[in-house]
């Protein structure tokens, strides 16, 4: 039965990821979201992983991913404008992670008709649409 102090570190870091995701864009790291939820860094990243199954600084990764995602199925703007509009800083690093978590490039992922989520309820494409990690995909593609 967890404890009135568990329960109040489970709501903070609820907290936490409710800014991660409502700020993904800004520039967000795990000290400033630490001092935000008055915790050090080291217990706040403990705590999310222990709750979230994967850092702070992974699932703003994660975040940022899935809207470059949809806006490079929408199409109407560049990758760089793209790169940039999610909060990253830097073009080679938007690439990569991209790739990292999607196992394509941004360019790669926009050319690929499959990757179309019209016709299919918004409840259902985010599902469809999630990045999934290379090392995860793996483990599930594995017989």
């Amino acid at each position: 039965m967890p404890t009135a102090d568990d329960r109040r570190d489970i709501t903070v870091i609820r907290r936490v990821r409710d800014r991660i995701d409502r700020d993904f864009a800004q520039p967000l790291n795990v000290d400033e979201l630490a001092r935000g939820a008055h915790m050090s860094a080291g217990f706040l990243s403990r705590e999310f992983r222990r709750i979230y199954g994967e850092s702070p600084y992974s699932y703003l990764m994660t975040r940022r991913i899935e809207r470059a995602m949809t806006l490079l199925r929408r199409g109407d703007l560049s990758v760089t404008e793209i790169c940039f509009s999610v909060g990253f800083s830097s073009l080679g690093t938007f690439s990569t992670r991209f790739s990292e978590l999607v196992g394509m490039s941004p360019s790669a992922y926009r050319a690929d008709p499959s990757r179309s989520v019209e016709g299919i309820p918004p409840c259902l494409a985010k599902q469809f649409t999630r990045p999934v990690r290379n090392r995860e995909a793996a483990a599930t593609a594995s017989p």
